[in-house]
């Protein structure tokens, strides 16, 4: 008889305390020439994240240049004084790093990530772009023509199409909030390189910008590397500029762009309401995510699960401007898309739940879900370098402290059902929302005007 061999089997390890998370603090300092700088020591991210911010707003644009802070932001990457377009891409790739740019209301912001150990050269790359740009004609002539190509895609795209039409509607047309941010195909044509140095000349500097680093750090002189890179970068003081106040339009009403025979509607449903500054943004954040923030919110439980119009539709809050003095905005919306003959049910069912929501109120359950996943989730969030710079950045664009973010959980994680409620009531309110249609009109005119929420008026789409 054999002997069975015998297998000692280790104890199964056991799961040690949770350790505390808090969104990271930055340290925050200056160069000489006066670019702001916040830096965060991220052991073990050893792909750093660099955020630029460049003070030079859509509102900033010359009238009639609408698209000119896009197409600047992205010939920052076309080539130096050191470098051409090619030599500065193939530079950037020996680096191993990737610089995207983009501009938006606040300003225009480049995004570098790189490994920590080219942290120096690409970051030298970045400081040439901002310091000397070539903005070459054939290059700014190209990026023109790219982003008029660009725009017939935009439009035919229902969801884009949506958010111009509701952006318009919203905002007076004297606003710049109220057309396309990266311009229209009449505008953008009359951008060329002697207008995007002007508009580089007048408002980039290092004294009203800001450079967020976030990373590994160990062993990185980063006050060196910085003076001899970004530091180098020289400019003049400016004033602050003036910021008109945000003015807008939301009358309950129903736009519909018309696409015939369109085999879907997009709806976008929204207004204007507080920014960050406002101490209802906590209050705010979490009644929207109960209304439509996750595939089990009121919203999708209804118009997707119960009824199947959907795939999808989501609430939520975008800021446009932030402001302390009270002057900020965030947009407000319900976006998605239901089959076309069903449109005029969904939207009956969606002013039912907010009608609901109303009278009834959140209950606890939603409440501590939407808790849950809102803060449980944040220590994943931002386990990149990226994410945690983003935030960052998102947080020197809006004017808000350092600390805002981390604060924010704890305001979360405060805020009760009731509080939760009001806010969510007073962000949808069911009798001032603009609603704006993008499908057939000839199908849903009618069963739209029978809801009556709102005056309906038709316009072509383009």
């Amino acid at each position: 008889m054999t002997e069975l061999a015998t297998m000692d089997f280790h104890p199964q390890p056991q799961a040690g305390a949770a350790k505390p998370w808090a969104f990271p603090a930055p340290e925050r300092g200056a160069l000489d020439n006066g670019l702001t700088v916040l830096r965060c020591h991220r052991p073990g991210q050893q792909v750093v994240a660099v955020e630029v911010l460049l003070a030079a707003p859509l509102e900033a644009e010359p009238a009639g240049l609408d698209g000119i802070a896009t197409i600047m932001a992205r010939a920052f990457s076309e080539g130096t004084d050191k470098h051409s377009a090619e030599e500065f891409a193939a530079e950037l790739e020996r680096c191993g790093a990737t610089l995207d740019s983009h501009a938006d209301h606040p300003g225009v912001r480049l995004s570098l990530e790189v490994p920590v150990s080219r942290v120096s050269k690409a970051l030298g790359l970045v400081a040439d772009a901002l310091r000397a740009p070539a903005f070459a004609d054939s290059e700014v002539e190209r990026l023109v023509r790219n982003r008029l190509d660009e725009i017939p895609h935009e439009t035919a795209n229902p969801a884009r199409r949506a958010a111009k039409e509701l952006s318009k509607e919203l905002f007076p047309a004297t606003s710049r909030m109220s057309r396309p941010r990266q311009g229209t195909e009449e505008t953008v044509q009359k951008i060329d390189s002697a207008a995007v140095r002007a508009f580089y000349e007048k408002h980039v500097r290092p004294a009203t910008a800001t450079a967020v680093i976030v990373g590994d750090l160990t062993g990185v002189d980063l006050d060196a590397l910085l003076a001899d890179t970004l530091g180098s970068w020289s400019g003049s003081s400016a004033e602050p500029r003036p910021v008109p106040p945000v003015t807008a339009d939301d009358t309950g009403r129903v736009i519909i762009v018309d696409r015939p025979g369109a085999v879907q509607t997009q709806l976008l449903i929204g207004r204007v309401g507080a920014d960050r500054h406002d101490r209802v943004w906590p209050a705010q954040v979490l009644g929207t995510y109960c209304l439509g923030g996750t595939l089990t919110s009121r919203l999708d439980r209804v118009l997707r699960e119960e009824k199947g119009y959907t795939y999808g539709v989501r609430a939520f809050g975008q800021v446009l401007r932030s402001a302390p003095d009270g002057t900020g905005v965030a947009m407000l919306a319900i976006s998605g898309s239901v089959d076309t003959p069903n449109t005029g049910p969904a939207l009956d069912d969606l002013w039912k739940v907010l009608r609901t929501l109303a009278a009834e109120g959140l209950t606890d359950a939603e409440r501590d879900i939407a808790v849950q996943n809102l803060v449980g989730v944040a220590p994943l969030k931002f386990e990149t370098a990226a994410a945690v710079a983003s935030t960052l950045a998102d947080q020197v664009e809006q004017d808000l402290p350092d600390d805002y973010q981390a604060t924010l959980y704890q305001q979360l994680a405060a805020t009760g059902t009731v509080e939760a409620t009001a806010a969510a009531v007073n962000a949808f309110p069911v009798n001032r929302l603009v609603t704006v249609l993008v499908g057939d009109a000839a199908q849903i005119e009618e069963p739209v005007k029978a809801l009556g929420i709102g005056e309906v008026s038709v316009v072509r789409a383009e």
